[in-house]
């Protein structure tokens, strides 16, 4: 747990750092999906239902800028695998993790509330 840090919750907060990972919607989505070993664009597009391939470009280029995926393949391969970096494993099997176990032990109150709302 990070003492002391974050009072006045400043712009390089580290609250904010980790919230920029999940920032954008699918981005999460595609770490979990790559928890499950590399794999090929074509087969995460499949994995994932609901997500264009637009999309999935998109957010594989901003996970490879920050760190937390890997593109490898070479010759003779039918194309690029990707896989998740150390620092991605890290993120994708901890905090994401218990984040996704979070939402599955609430999910009843939190549709409640959304309900309600």
């Amino acid at each position: 747990m990070i003492e002391g840090s974050c009072q006045t919750f400043v712009s390089d907060c580290q609250v904010r750092a980790a919230a920029e990972l999940i920032s954008h919607a699918w981005d999460p989505v595609v770490l979990s999906a790559l928890r499950l070993g590399p794999t090929r664009r074509k087969e995460l597009l499949t994995r994932i239902a609901g997500v264009s391939d637009k999309v999935l470009t998109e957010a594989l280029r901003r996970l490879r800028a920050r760190g937390l995926v890997l593109r490898g393949g070479g010759a003779g391969q039918a194309g690029a695998v990707y896989q998740l970096s150390p620092l991605g494993e890290s993120f994708a099997n901890g905090p994401l993790a218990q984040l996704a176990q979070w939402a599955a032990d609430n999910q009843d109150d939190l549709v409640a509330s959304s309900a309600t709302s």
